[in-house]
């Protein structure tokens, strides 16, 4: 194996970490009872449309398909909101939680596209590096806007106790 082949590999990760998350945000939405997160979800479905067309642009310029991976990863964190979802909390706790689970997501997509990046600056693929580099930059964004959104629901939620 070559480090071309990891690279594709991580791309393929990526790609079906992606496509759980088209999955998993509409539902993530519906069980959100703050509307600033349900709008959260809703417009990262949206972005996150955007990134897998951007794999897709990837995949094509490297000759490959974008399949043939699952992302075990995203399919864990997919489960653990589910479990929230399916949990019998307050509207408060649950957006907390799902909330939690949205950030977690976020890092973890953080981490694949860094390391993604890295190879194909490595292997002298700029232009793909540039285009991993404007999704890292749109889920870093996300996770910040996670953060600032998670500080007033905290206080709600703390006053619930």
């Amino acid at each position: 194996m070559s480090l071309n082949d990891v690279m594709i590999n991580e791309l393929r990760d990526l790609y079906s970490a992606e496509l759980q998350l088209t999955k998993a945000l509409p539902k993530m939405a519906k069980a959100a009872s703050n509307p600033e997160l349900k709008t959260g979800f809703t417009e990262h479905l949206e972005q996150t449309k955007l990134q897998v067309e951007r794999l897709k642009q990837i995949f094509e310029q490297i000759g490959k398909k974008p399949t043939g991976e699952t992302c075990h990863g995203m399919q864990g964190l997919v489960e653990e909101a589910q479990q929230h979802i399916d949990e019998d909390l307050l509207p408060e706790l649950k957006d907390i939680a799902l909330s939690g689970a949205a950030l977690r997501v976020e890092h973890y997509e953080v981490a694949g596209y860094t390391a993604s990046i890295l190879i194909a600056k490595q292997l002298g693929e700029t232009q793909i590096a540039d285009l991993l580099k404007q999704t890292l930059e749109e889920e870093k964004a996300t996770a910040k806007r996670l953060l600032t959104g998670a500080k007033p629901m905290l206080k709600t939620a703390a006053s619930l106790a």
